[in-house]
């Protein structure tokens, strides 16, 4: 299993189980993953301390995926605590109707976004981190993982190891957290 000590986390580093989403901030099946699928999780397992669920950014649609990891791996090792709610901004922020293709991440927008997220967010520094590609290691330490693990859609969920076929199934996603924890 992919290690998270470098990864953006939330909840109980000590949980029986971890979750991963390799996860790409262009992609709208990653939007609707984080926006029916994640909020469950949270709710069921992160928040009660059973799991511990961690984000790799994964570059599967070109420039604006940089863009966007790179700023989310600023705005973590600036804010912790802000990482979440910029991470969720992002995905809202993405069009309804929007192909791969579609333009809409800047390093404009994604400082805008960071913004609103807790006030603890240095926006001149998030982009001069994103303008100089500051985390671009940490980007690429992602990617070497997403290569590793042989990922190659996005959403991709792993639970303690076990890639899932269907990300979206939340009654296996259950089973699973249910057999570890």
């Amino acid at each position: 299993m992919p290690s998270v000590e470098e990864q953006p986390t939330l909840g109980d580093s000590d949980a029986p189980v971890t979750v991963i989403e390799f996860g790409d901030y262009k992609c709208p099946a990653c939007k609707d993953w984080d926006e029916t699928v994640f909020p469950q999780l949270e709710e069921d397992y992160i928040e009660s301390g059973q799991v511990q669920f961690a984000y790799i950014n994964t570059l599967f649609h070109g420039e604006e995926s940089l863009l966007a990891a790179l700023a989310s791996e600023a705005v973590w090792e600036q804010s912790p605590g802000a990482f979440w709610s910029f991470h969720k901004d992002v995905f809202q922020e993405q069009p309804e109707a929007q192909s791969h293709d579609d333009a809409w991440v800047t390093i404009d927008k994604l400082v805008e976004i960071a913004s609103g997220s807790d006030g603890t967010i240095d926006e001149e520094q998030l982009e001069e981190d994103i303008q100089n590609a500051a985390f671009s290691e940490n980007v690429m330490m992602d990617q070497e993982l997403v290569e590793e693990y042989e990922v190659s859609l996005t959403p991709t969920i792993i639970i303690n190891g076990i890639m899932l076929e269907d990300p979206f199934d939340y009654e296996r996603i259950v089973e699973l957290i249910e057999e570890e924890a």
